[in-house]
């Protein structure tokens, strides 16, 4: 037989193997997410044996086009022995890696394999160190990006956590150290793979993906989409296009005070927000569904890429804890290392209060948050929309954490905190002497909370110490987001070595 003939009948077999699962071969992945006839592989036949009818590695590694920009891509293929990963597989890989750094472009892997290949023994656990360590290497550096569209297993699951962005699929994607039967055998406990490590796990509870695709058109779909956004390395200018002012946009920006409510305590959509500040009202949301009382995501100003991070008014009130504060930490992280602006809107009521936050580490977790805003070296603007209490203020791009340029909007709070809470510990013998009937003690209270908000919560006083550079009205937003980003298009970013830092899984 042939390496034609091989590799015809080679296909067929993956096409009747993945088909009945419902999942495209390796090689129909690759078709469906590169641009036409760009694939360029190498190494085809490593570790095969032409006379035995075995092609070689259980991975498919080359590179290739989306939207004409050249990215490296390893995919395992599940219909040779598992997708499981041996010494020729690791050596596949590496070497792509390798080549990926030197080229200095992104990395698209697509994993869908059965983990360490047993019979290689501790060989194919230390491929998986190598891996590990060069795409440590590669970490801020270029942009990695990790397609789980099949099982993902052991000690594999850590290579797609090293990397940026992890994409699963509802139906077919699974993620987990440790498999069902091993937990039973271990635990007893008697839990599907779903339950254990599917999609919506890891997009909704754990956070370990970025993405929750319906099936993987949907996936690649993201994937392109991210690329539009994203440099090809650290030290290129994220992408760019040449924007011609919308009618629409300018319509939307005007009319954004009307998505948000006078009263500070009435939840809105933030998404409806951001959509009206953005160009064409595209905005690329990252993890989604997971920790949804802050927003992140991408989007372009005047044709230029920025990182948005946004408080949810619908989630929570809007309150930081740990997972929102890891979740925009990582974010703000990633955006710094690959030169994206970040852009921050913030209508936040303070930390969530409860023993739960306290016991689950919201001090060491939500300090993250405090480390990649003032570390950060991008250009940030940051809006405070409604209010901004305590700590929080503070670790949501304020000025005093490194904002080039905060604004807020005429009505903004921002203070301590709240003034029902203010006065409740300032006022409160001025209170209980109002009393005794609970009418009086709070009618006694809002005229103190009333007072307390005109002279201590009020953006005023924020500009009168330097704290804000202007108070904007809602309407111009778009407009102060644009001017501002202008100015510090040269903002000096100047760095030694190959890479700012790196985006590792904070």
């Amino acid at each position: 037989m042939d390496y034609a003939s091989a590799s015809a009948a080679a296909e067929r077999k993956a096409k009747k193997t993945q088909h009945a699962k419902g999942k495209k071969t390796a090689r129909e992945r690759i078709a469906s997410l590169l641009d036409e006839d760009s694939f360029v592989e190498f190494g085809r036949f490593h570790g095969g044996d032409v006379t035995q009818g075995f092609l070689g590695a259980a991975v498919i590694t080359g590179f290739g086009e989306i939207d004409g920009r050249k990215v490296a891509l390893y995919v395992q293929d599940f219909s040779i022995q598992g997708g499981t990963l041996g010494k020729v597989e690791g050596v596949k890989i590496c070497s792509l890696l390798d080549k990926a750094m030197a080229m200095r472009i992104p990395v698209i892997s697509i994993l869908d394999s059965g983990g360490a290949r047993i019979q290689e023994g501790v060989q194919g656990l230390s491929e998986y160190g190598r891996i590990f360590r060069r795409s440590c290497k590669a970490s801020g550096m270029i942009p990695q990006i990790s397609l789980i569209l099949g099982p993902s297993a052991g000690g594999a699951v850590y290579s797609p956590a090293l990397t940026d962005f992890v994409i699963m699929t509802r139906e077919n994607s699974h993620m987990f150290v440790t498999g069902p039967d091993v937990v039973r055998a271990v635990t007893g406990e008697d839990v599907s793979s779903a339950d254990l490590g599917g999609a919506e796990l890891h997009n909704v509870q754990s956070g370990v993906a970025h993405y929750l695709g319906e099936d993987e058109e949907d996936a690649f779909g993201y994937v392109r989409s991210l690329l539009t956004y994203l440099p090809s390395h650290c030290d290129e200018m994220p992408p760019s296009y040449t924007y011609k002012p919308s009618a629409a946009d300018e319509k939307a920006a005007a009319a954004v005070k009307d998505l948000v409510p006078d009263n500070s305590r009435q939840p809105y959509n933030m998404v409806d927000v951001v959509e009206s500040l953005v160009d064409h009202g595209e905005f690329v949301q990252v993890q989604e569904h997971f920790a949804p009382s802050i927003i992140i995501g991408f989007a372009c100003i005047n044709g230029e890429s920025v990182g948005i991070v946004a408080d949810q008014p619908m989630h929570n009130a809007g309150t930081l804890d740990v997972d929102s504060s890891e979740k925009a930490a990582r974010f703000v992280r990633c955006c710094d290392a690959f030169g994206l602006p970040v852009v921050t809107l913030v209508d936040v009521p303070g930390y969530r209060p409860g023993a739960d936050q306290e016991q689950a580490g919201i001090i060491r977790r939500g300090a993250k948050l405090i480390f990649a805003y003032a570390n950060a070296t991008v250009p940030l603007v940051t809006i405070t929309l409604r209010k901004a209490y305590g700590g929080a203020y503070i670790v949501m791009g304020s000025k005093s954490i490194g904002a080039d340029f905060a604004y807020a909007w005429p009505d903004a709070e921002i203070a301590v905190m709240g003034a029902d809470g203010a006065v409740s510990i300032l006022n409160r013998r001025e209170i209980k002497a109002a009393g005794p009937a609970p009418a009086a003690m709070a009618a006694k209270a809002k005229e103190l909370a009333e007072e307390y908000a005109a002279q201590n919560i009020n953006p005023n006083l924020s500009v009168a110490t330097g704290e804000l550079d202007g108070i904007i009205s809602p309407e111009g937003t778009r407009q102060a987001i644009a001017e501002s980003l202008e100015v510090l298009r040269t903002k000096d970013r100047t760095h030694s070595g190959l890479k700012r830092h790196n985006n590792g899984p904070l």
